[in-house]
């Protein structure tokens, strides 16, 4: 795909529910702007990851499960339906917001992403990507919420742990889950 020319959005893809929201709303505001969609993963090298030796091999063993982490998130955003328009999957070594900066770089791309859920944990691990993206992006960004769906999901998962924690006091035979 030639990146000198025409429309492009670009969205910021993991695989959660949240990123899944974010990519199918790119793929629709692509298809209405008549632009192309770049599907961007952006990976680091995990706490402790580099270790000798050969840590360009690690490097690219990285690289490579990156790369399956976003081909499996648009197969299992789309499945074998064709999006009507033309996309690119980049992955791209750094931190998310930053590395999504910098592939929309151009004022008329449009920057995608997913706000997600901000826990405190994440609250004090530092900046989201997204507001990263709102704050320093030369281009539109469009920040997607995540969906009710998100937090019925949630609620079901901390249902079934409760379900399993009540299982250990309850007298008889247990099934294996």
């Amino acid at each position: 795909m030639d990146r000198t020319d025409g429309q492009r959005v670009v969205v910021g893809v993991n695989g959660s529910l949240g990123s899944m929201t974010a990519l199918h709303r790119a793929a629709d505001e692509a298809r209405r702007r008549g632009a192309s969609l770049m599907a961007a993963l952006a990976w680091t090298v995990p706490l402790g990851g580099m270790r000798r030796p050969g840590p360009e091999a690690q490097a690219d063993a990285f690289r490579l499960a990156a790369r399956d982490q976003l081909r499996g998130a648009l197969r299992a955003a789309f499945g074998g339906m064709r999006m009507g328009v033309p996309v690119e999957a980049v992955v791209i070594e750094g931190q998310v917001g930053e590395a999504l900066v910098s592939l929309a770089d151009r004022p008329d791309d449009l920057l995608v992403v997913g706000t997600g859920r901000r826990g405190l944990w994440r609250r004090l691990t530092g900046p989201s990507p997204s507001r990263y993206c709102l704050a320093h992006a030369g281009c539109p960004v469009l920040a997607v919420p995540h969906a009710p769906l998100h937090d019925d999901l949630d609620a079901l998962r901390q249902l079934g742990r409760r379900a399993a924690r009540l299982d250990a006091f309850l007298p008889g035979p247990r099934t294996p889950r």
